[in-house]
């Protein structure tokens, strides 16, 4: 496929072209209709929910509020309420817009005016919930009320729907990521044309996604947050995936490949890696569904869908790509210097230093990056899973305004008002019962209407804090049962408690779920036990410092000024599941490119120390930077405006730093190391039973083998100071791996294997004391000398 796909480029290149602007003006004639379908069936608060909406169709969407304050006199005064009256009224003849219930009518009203008389507020009552409600009647909304302005007069909005409104234009976030990724890419490669080629790639990859899946939410309920998240992973992947094959690509050109064969070569072995990796992601991000919440099920089609669009780019585009670039993905000073030959293997730079020195101290590594990950996870302890509100917001904002001047004005719990709706019994004994309730400062029945009474309880404490909490489950468990009644508690605050609640209960299973799917797919990529349970351990220990970070920057605060995230709280219950998935998936990433260059190592040589050795040395430069790059993409959702966003990105950020500074580049070779030849363990009968799965490209098939040997290689093995060795093992292989022959260097040196025949060959050579080589030779019909020299230490690697 790579081959067609290099040859032919001009086709592949118009195909995605055409599909990527086909799909672009596909989706911008039909527009968009993401739904939120945010649905709790089973819990109180849906039941609360599905009451009101029957009882009062026109006051059961989204209530937002208008604050006003004065800086002297009175919010009584005639001056103040012949500014704001008008607006109001202006507000409530708007198409879309169910009620508005202000304080300067009626006793209802007065209660609307705080006690100094310095704030008043209205309620807007929309006639749908905040996500359904358009963008533009809600900015109309704010700048009527606003209009009201003038010295000494403060007016604010609040409320979900003007959240909505408060969020920057998209794309800031996705350009600040992509152009710190290009500048991580230029400085990696040195070439201008080699750092464009995963920025285009992951375009192409994002931009056919998205196109995708706008036109997918005409048929099904995809949320909106659904596009935000599938740029994060979209870009995130796409970069990733092409860094990996361009990297491999450029080393088989400095080795003085073809640049036809190096890209076949490259897509043959770092692609094969990029699909199970892409495979991987999915799988992670599909585990979302054993949740059994609706609103994640079009998340999961977003996201999926553009990983797999990136994949399919990484693997058909890219080698189009490489076809048109030729040698031009190597610097300048890169190909003058390929003008005088092939570059030789380097074994002195920092990734094979680090990796020798992982090889000599492993139990000392492996315990300082224990250390570290327990450190960081140490605040995941004190995790509290909850709801952000507009008390979170930047200060800056109109809703945070509008916020800290309700909680100013009548108490920190009346920003989250609870809603008792009942449908029978005793409604005064219920709220005498309730005004008796410990931390309620305020209780107001509603006119009943249907038979449906609704009772507004608003809290002594505020919405995030988890007194409110515990009023909650006094409510439903005490005080609605004594009185008789049958009542739900419904409300933001207590939806979002239920929220936390559901999520909790079905984490478990979900984590089990994507552990054991990915267990799966290890489990037949590598042939091994110990690689799939021990990247299970990774990732779970990634996962919990990456929450660690997290809850101590949003929910203890730390930092949160210099992001310009506004103030801490409780950690979005829905967070965890998309982050999980995500971080399963970016993990199991970087285990593959990591582990599959082991195996294909541990394949050639049966030797694990070399093995684990090179596939460190030649991939941690690589993961490094793909992780920087990623770090880059995801903390720049910090500029996105979505509160949820910009915790997924920071997290994400978080985890995919340690996962690939601490975790791959150090804790796993070093464990690696100190299980030995186990790592590849696994028993000939599960061996048998199992199909295969290869990462790897299929071994050329073992050339015949005649009657006797038809020829050998022999020589002498040495150190660099022309010593011999003796005891070295010198074995002979199939360029895929077979052995064919084994035998061990005499008192001078010396040693000679059989060759069956004619062709080309691997012979690796390894002794205690020294370090490892592996070699291609040719072999014709006459025995072939090949000297053999081992230094300390030393890694060469095998193309």
């Amino acid at each position: 496929m790579a081959r067609w796909c290099y040859r032919h480029r001009l086709v592949v290149l118009l195909l995605w072209v055409g599909a990527l602007f086909g799909l672009g003006f596909s989706a911008t004639t039909a527009g968009t209709d993401y739904a939120n379908v945010f649905s709790l069936p089973d819990t109180d608060s849906k039941s609360a929910y599905d009451l009101m909406q029957k009882a009062f169709p026109n006051s059961s969407g989204d209530t937002d509020t208008v604050v006003w304050k004065v800086d002297s006199g009175s919010v009584k005064d005639q001056s103040v309420q012949t500014r704001i009256q008008p607006a109001l009224d202006r507000i409530a003849g708007m198409k879309g817009v169910g009620e508005v219930t202000g304080p300067y009518s009626g006793a209802r009203g007065a209660a609307q005016i705080s006690s100094d008389g310095t704030i008043a507020y209205a309620q807007i009552t929309f006639a749908e919930q905040a996500n359904a409600v358009p963008k533009e009647l809600v900015q109309k909304v704010v700048d009527t009320a606003q209009a009201a302005r003038q010295s000494g007069l403060h007016v604010e909005l609040g409320g979900q729907a003007v959240q909505r409104v408060e969020e920057p234009p998209g794309g800031i976030a996705e350009g600040v990521g992509i152009l710190a990724a290009a500048v991580v890419l230029f400085l990696a490669f040195g070439s201008f044309y080699a750092a464009l080629l995963p920025i285009g790639i992951a375009i192409f990859g994002v931009g056919t996604g998205l196109f995708s899946t706008q036109l997918l939410s005409h048929a099904t309920d995809i949320p909106d947050l659904a596009p935000l998240l599938a740029t994060l992973i979209g870009l995130g992947v796409g970069i990733d995936y092409a860094l990996f094959i361009v990297t491999r690509h450029r080393r088989g050109l400095q080795r003085g490949m073809d640049p036809e064969e190096s890209a076949v070569v490259a897509l043959n072995t770092s692609g094969r890696a990029v699909l199970f990796a892409g495979g991987t992601v999915c799988i992670a991000l599909a585990g979302m569904l054993v949740t059994q919440l609706r609103f994640l099920d079009g998340v999961v089609i977003g996201t999926s869908l553009t990983v797999v669009l990136s994949v399919l780019a990484a693997t058909t585009l890219l080698p189009a790509l490489l076809g048109f670039l030729g040698p031009r993905v190597l610097s300048r000073k890169q190909r003058r210097k390929l003008e005088n030959g092939p570059e030789p293997e380097r074994t002195d730079n920092l990734a094979v230093r680090w990796s020798a020195a992982v090889q000599k101290r492993p139990r000392r590594i492996a315990v300082f990056a224990l250390v570290v990950m327990a450190v960081l996870a140490f605040p995941v302890l004190s995790l509290r899973l909850g709801a952000t509100d507009q008390g979170n917001d930047n200060a800056s904002t109109t809703t945070r305004k509008a916020y800290d001047l309700l909680a100013e004005g009548f108490g920190p719990g009346f920003n989250g008002p609870l809603q008792v709706v009942t449908s029978s019994g005793d409604t005064a004994t219920l709220v005498k019962g309730i005004e008796a309730t410990k931390d309620v400062a305020r209780v107001a029945a509603l006119p009943p209407t249907g038979g449906v009474t609704v009772i507004q309880v608003v809290p002594k404490t505020s919405p995030q804090s988890v007194e409110t909490d515990d009023l909650i489950d006094t409510l439903r468990d005490k005080v609605i049962p004594e009185a008789g009644a049958t009542g739900h508690v419904g409300g933001v605050t207590a939806i979002s408690k239920d929220f936390a609640s559901v999520t909790g209960d079905r984490l478990p299973l979900f984590v089990a779920t994507i552990i054991g799917l990915s267990f799966l797919l290890l489990l037949l990529a590598f042939r091994s036990l110990v690689v799939p349970l021990t990247a299970a351990l990774m990732n779970l220990i990634a996962a919990a410092a990456s929450f660690g970070v997290l809850v101590a920057i949003f929910q203890w605060g730390w930092g949160l000024d210099m992001l310009g995230l506004g103030k801490e709280g409780p950690i979005n219950a829905f967070l965890p599941v998309i982050m999980l998935s995500l971080l399963f998936g970016l993990s199991m990433d970087y285990q593959v490119f990591l582990v599959s260059r082991m195996h294909e190592e541990w394949v050639h040589t049966k030797d694990n120390a070399r093995a684990v050795r090179v596939g460190l040395a030649e991939t941690s430069r690589v993961i490094n930077s793909a992780a920087l790059i990623m770090v880059c993409v995801f903390l720049a959702f910090v500029l996105s405006g979505n509160t949820g966003a910009a915790t997924a990105g920071v997290g994400l950020a978080a985890a995919v730093a340690l996962d690939a500074f601490i975790l791959r580049t150090a804790l796993v070779p070093a464990a690696m190391h100190l299980l030995g030849n186990s790592n590849w363990w696994l028993p000939a009968w599960l061996d048998k039973s199992l199909p295969h799965l290869a990462v790897e490209p299929a071994e050329e098939p073992a050339p015949t083998v005649p009657d006797g040997p038809s020829s050998a290689v022999h020589g002498f093995v040495r150190t660099t100071d022309g010593e011999p060795v003796e005891g070295a093992a010198v074995t002979l292989r199939t360029t895929g791996g077979r052995e064919l022959d084994r035998v061990e260097s005499l008192a001078d040196g010396s040693y000679i294997v059989s060759v069956p025949g004619p062709g080309t060959y691997l012979l690796a050579t390894t002794a205690p004391s020294y370090g490892s080589t592996a070699r291609q030779v040719a072999v014709t019909d006459d025995p072939l000398v090949y000297d053999v020299e081992l230094a300390e230490g030393e890694v060469d690697a095998v193309n």
